[in-house]
């Protein structure tokens, strides 16, 4: 291979790009944004009454109304100035500064015909709730969904609950509920079809991964009926999913289409952006070439919009130098990027999911440095990665510096330094960890209250659905009053049919909530054993035991394959179970070896393919024997898994073990441990309630000590039923 020098290289990329961009750029002269639709309300300051027929007036000339519900819908751009004029109140002017929805908020006089309680007090109350939803929309996503059930439970029209259901959307989008959102925009374009709503949902389908029913869906839409703005919109995300699906060709024909109509409308942001999406198509496809020619013009075009918009380009393209290895142009970005992300700062704050965040830019920088031979630069560059990230307590940065910094002063010959930061890698790597199980906690509770506020609004949905059926089947029979005897008898007959339908729905919507309730605990249980495990992997990796590691995790990953098995059955054969409780029973004795034995008795008489047994049930009782009794044991301990019939269609399964006991090991809790209760048991408890209300108390479960003595020991008895 011949190594090309990086300086001519970097002389001979400038001149390329510098032609491609006079190339492809010759035509654009103006870099004003480009309409969009903008939705707004206007309202009464006070009562939030919606006032109709209000002149809304752009400074070109341009000029719509309101609707009977305050609404209005007009084509805009940033920095256009809105003028809000109506008879009942002074003029208000409104200078737009993003396509997000706005309202208008006016004084009322004392001589308005708008008063308190007026003909329309339902439209008030509905954007209130609108509203409300709206502004807790990246701020409380359960409060925000509760704002918009609220909406719905009243008497609203279709356009309303369509507008509802797409706010919805919004919602779920933002929080990456995308599943959640495709339904929420499928009711909005099922009550009333908006263009807006339906290029929301063919962009959710990619970030749900359903890259063909994206195309499927944007193909569906009728250009007539799009703004330009939103044409360019149609053929980025296109675009898009084409790409998603490693269609490089049809995905740079969409991406040239929308940048002709960007180009030719002066749509400056979506020239900028449409220029780097073709260039990574381009790069994907491997013609480097190209893809640098629109990266050029990409970066040139971002730094006419905003510092944080021209660092967003400079990135992507030290990305993609750092891809094709030419380290050199990489090193000239960043260090461009860290110098514009001080003066970013000092107006906002960046998250630190954000790609821009200081510590971020200084590990690539190092990690640049480092592939690059520049041991030199690429220490200190490292070392700075990890301060920024000590100051935004971004963990995961951290983690990667520290690692990179060790392997760098070991290269750099200071192997005694090296180790330093070695030991504060594996320090960091713990404390990630924890603070992963803790986010794994707080993810758990938040789709609890996602889940909650969801199933409320379906069930006002579909009491929207059987009030509007109840009305029209009121109206009609209404109009057959005069009609004779058998028409009575028909309604009569149509209101019982009904009551039936109405008792099998809330029977089926019963079960149904049982079965995804038990889902969610499944789901659950399997995270929380899965990290349990993953800590004695991590134990022994911390102990240097690489050989003990890898059987344990060999054996793991045979457990962890039967556990995914059975994750989404109700039941299983009881011969399954017993062959996941060897495996993880061995698992455990593998770990504590010097704190117990074990053994697993199955009474011959026992035919265990006729039973059937929740899965995963009976693993965390062995969990707590293991870790909160016999762990804890001064000498060696036994554990014992006895299956025994009971009686013709019945079995006995008991767990015992001569730990600790239960009293004993809740003294030994730390307070913090106190105040939490056992994921694993807790969810055993509402597993089991569901189960025996679905299928008539097929398990029972009872926990007592096992021996009168200071080591009193568990004894767990699960009775499990035939079918």
């Amino acid at each position: 291979m011949i190594k090309i020098n990086h300086t001519y290289s970097l002389i001979f990329f400038f001149l390329f790009t510098l032609l491609s961009f006079g190339q492809s750029n010759n035509t654009q002269t103006k870099s004003d944004d480009a309409f969009f639709t903008v939705r707004g309300s206007v309202y009464l300051k006070d009562t939030r009454e919606p006032i109709d027929n209000v002149s809304i007036q752009l400074n070109d000339g341009r000029y719509t109304r309101t609707d009977i519900f305050g609404k209005f819908v007009v084509k805009a751009r940033v920095g256009d100035e809105l003028t809000i004029m109506h008879d009942d109140f002074d003029t208000v002017h409104y200078t737009i500064i993003s396509d997000e929805r706005i309202t208008i908020l006016v004084e009322e006089p004392k001589n308005s015909r708008y008063i308190s309680g007026r003909k329309n007090d339902v439209v008030r109350q509905f954007n209130q709730m609108i509203d409300s939803a709206d502004a807790y929309l990246k701020k409380d996503a359960a409060k925000s969904i509760k704002f918009v059930g609220d909406a719905l439970n009243y008497d609203v029209s279709s356009r309303q609950s369509a507008e509802a259901h797409e706010l919805l959307g919004d919602v779920y989008v933002y929080w990456k509920q995308y599943d959640l959102a495709i339904s929420a925009y499928k009711v909005s374009l099922q009550n009333f079809e908006m263009p807006s709503s339906k290029l929301k949902l063919a962009k959710t389908y990619i970030d749900n991964e359903e890259y063909q029913k994206s195309i499927d869906t944007y193909k569906s839409l009728n250009e007539k009926d799009l703004s330009n703005y939103e044409k360019t919109v149609l053929y980025e995300g296109l675009g898009d999913a084409y790409l998603k699906l490693k269609n490089t060709q049809q995905a740079i024909s969409s991406y040239e289409k929308g940048l002709e109509i960007a180009k030719k409308h002066l749509i400056a942001p979506k020239v900028t952006d449409l220029n780097s999406k073709i260039a990574q198509a381009y790069n994907a496809r491997g013609e480097v070439e190209k893809a640098k020619g629109f990266y050029s013009n990409s970066l040139k075009l971002a730094k006419k919009e905003n510092k944080k918009r021209a660092v967003e380009e400079q990135i992507k393209v030290a990305e993609f130098n750092s891809s094709n290895m030419e380290y050199d142009s990489e090193i000239a970005l960043r260090k461009d990027v860290l110098e514009t992300l001080e003066d970013i700062e000092k107006d906002s704050v960046l998250p630190n999911e954000s790609p821009l965040t200081p510590q971020k830019q200084n590990y690539k920088l190092g990690n640049a440095y480092l592939l690059n031979n520049d041991l030199e630069n690429a220490i200190p560059s490292f070392k700075k990665s990890i301060e920024e990230a000590d100051k935004k307590e971004d963990l995961d940065v951290k983690k990667d510096a520290t690692r990179k910094l060790s392997e760098a002063l070991i290269d750099a010959g200071d192997a005694e330094e090296g180790l330093k930061w070695l030991n504060e890698y594996k320090n960091t790597v713990d404390e990630l960890y924890a603070k992963k199980v803790q986010e794994i906690s707080q993810a758990a509770r938040f789709s609890r209250n996602i889940a909650e506020q969801q199933n409320r609004i379906t069930t006002l949905e579909s009491d929207r659905a059987l009030s509007k059926s109840k009305y029209d089947l009121t109206q009609e029979r209404n109009k057959r009053q005069q009609l004779i005897i058998y028409s009575l008898l028909g309604g009569l007959l149509l209101l019982l049919i009904t009551g039936f339908l109405m008792y099998k729905y809330i029977k089926q919507q019963r079960l149904a909530n049982n079965l995804l309730a038990l889902k969610s605990l499944r789901s659950q249980m399997n995270p929380h054993f899965i990290f349990n495990a993953l800590n004695s992997v991590n134990s022994f990796i911390a102990t240097n035991d690489e050989r003990t590691a890898n059987k344990y995790l060999s054996d793991f990953s045979q457990l962890m394959r039967a556990v995914l098995e059975n994750s989404e059955e109700d039941f299983i054969p009881l011969k399954k179970e017993i062959e996941l409780l060897q495996l993880y029973t061995k698992l455990e004795h593998f770990r504590f070896q010097d704190k117990f034995d074990y053994s697993i008795d199955v009474d011959d008489t026992i035919n265990v393919d006729e039973f059937q047994i929740p899965p995963m049930l009976l693993q965390p009782y062995i969990e707590n024997a293991v870790w909160h009794g016999l762990r804890y044991k001064k000498e060696k301990g036994h554990l014992n898994i006895s299956i025994k019939p009971k009686s013709k269609d019945e079995i006995t399964i008991t767990i015992s073990d001569d730990g600790i006991g239960r009293t004993r090991s809740k003294q030994m809790k730390t307070e913090n441990q106190k105040k939490q209760n056992s994921k694993g048991m807790n969810n055993i408890k509402k597993r089991v309630a569901i189960l025996n209300e679905m299928y008539k108390d097929k398990v029972d479960v009872t926990i007592e000590d096992y021996q009168q003595s200071e080591d009193a020991g568990t004894k767990v008895v699960v009775t499990l039923k035939k079918d």
